[in-house]
């Protein structure tokens, strides 16, 4: 799935995405009301000489999360640690990074949502009080020791906030959602990266990439790569619309920005289930892909986009999916709020 070239998974080619990423709040384009509320706090922070309030940032994927979590620490003036959920395995783990973290240093904890519970625990205590609490040894001879940790800020992402433990998710005193980008903004992101990339693009080829990246920069980055790569072989190397339309083509990237994965699960509920309601475990097993990926991955951007809708009875499709597909309405057919389904 994160092989799509739609996804908004980060993939390995992790030197281009870096090559690409801006470094300051005022480079980075789009999230206007979130990069004001930041900035605010960011310069309250520097102000008072004082490490910033723990922050989470959430939304789906590929919309800048980390990006942004580089970007307060170039502002702070500090370094940033990474790490991720699934690399800190165990307490021990998390209290090696802390206890060598600096005054006012921002440690990043991508995907935050699949801390084990007993990780979140030494983190209560490392976020609100500035201490590590300890247990060293067993048995009767087992005893809690308390270090002091300097202040520092956590930033945590995640595309799943729902996932989080509540008094994990009481502890950031920032939290900042990440919308899909207009295709105008994802425009302006793909003459950036062109001009980065050194890349000759049209106007029009850049707004036509912008309006088939399904609201994502990291989406729009991928398919201005491989866009570039189809110039190169096929013409001299200039992207003009034409040449991005048939390297679109040639992708399978509707005009929508839709695949063959979004639209081989549009068209198994319109053929096999009428249109919905079905539900998530059956169309997991009917499209072959795991039910989460389908939650997290798939569904959030045919939401957005008013192809699919969510019931208490499984997905139904909408009117404008049906459209888009070409295909005729299922019988008994009700587009709207109050249908049945």
């Amino acid at each position: 799935m994160d092989d799509r070239v739609i996804s908004g998974h980060s993939t390995q080619d992790g030197e281009y995405e870096l090559k690409l990423r801006p470094s300051r709040l005022q480079e980075y384009i789009g999230q206007d009301d979130l990069k004001e509320k930041l900035s605010i706090f960011i310069q309250a922070s520097l102000a008072r000489h004082e490490a910033l309030d723990h922050v989470l940032l959430y939304g789906p994927p590929g919309l800048g999360k980390t990006t942004l979590a580089h970007i307060i620490a170039n502002e702070l003036g500090v370094s940033i640690r990474y790490t991720s959920g699934p690399a800190i395995e165990r307490p021990g783990d998390l209290a090696s990074i802390l206890t060598n973290i600096d005054e006012r240093e921002v440690l990043f904890i991508d995907e935050i949502h699949r801390l084990s519970r007993s990780v979140e625990e030494v983190l209560y205590s490392a976020m609100e009080d500035f201490a590590l609490d300890l247990v060293l040894g067993k048995g009767p001879a087992a005893r809690s020791v308390r270090l002091d940790l300097p202040h520092f800020t956590l930033i945590g992402a995640t595309t799943r906030p729902g996932l989080l433990a509540s008094p994990l998710r009481d502890r950031f005193g920032v939290l900042l959602h990440l919308d899909f980008y207009q295709a105008e903004e994802l425009s302006l992101i793909i003459h950036r990266s062109a001009k980065v990339l050194g890349i000759s693009i049209e106007s029009e080829a850049a707004n036509e990439i912008a309006r088939r990246s399904r609201g994502t920069p990291r989406v729009a980055n991928r398919l201005l790569k491989r866009i570039r790569d189809y110039a190169q072989v096929r013409a001299s190397g200039h992207v003009t619309y034409m040449i991005a339309m048939e390297a679109l083509d040639l992708l399978d990237v509707d005009r929508y920005g839709l695949d063959q994965v979004d639209r081989r699960l549009l068209l198994s509920i319109a053929e096999r289930y009428q249109g919905g309601p079905v539900g998530l475990e059956t169309l997991a097993a009917v499209v072959g892909e795991e039910s989460g990926t389908i939650e997290d991955v798939v569904e959030p951007y045919l939401l957005q986009q008013g192809f699919l809708q969510r019931t208490p009875r499984g997905r139904v499709l909408t009117l404008r999916a049906y459209q888009h597909l070409g295909i005729p309405v299922a019988p008994g057919f009700f587009d709207g709020p109050s249908s049945d389904r």
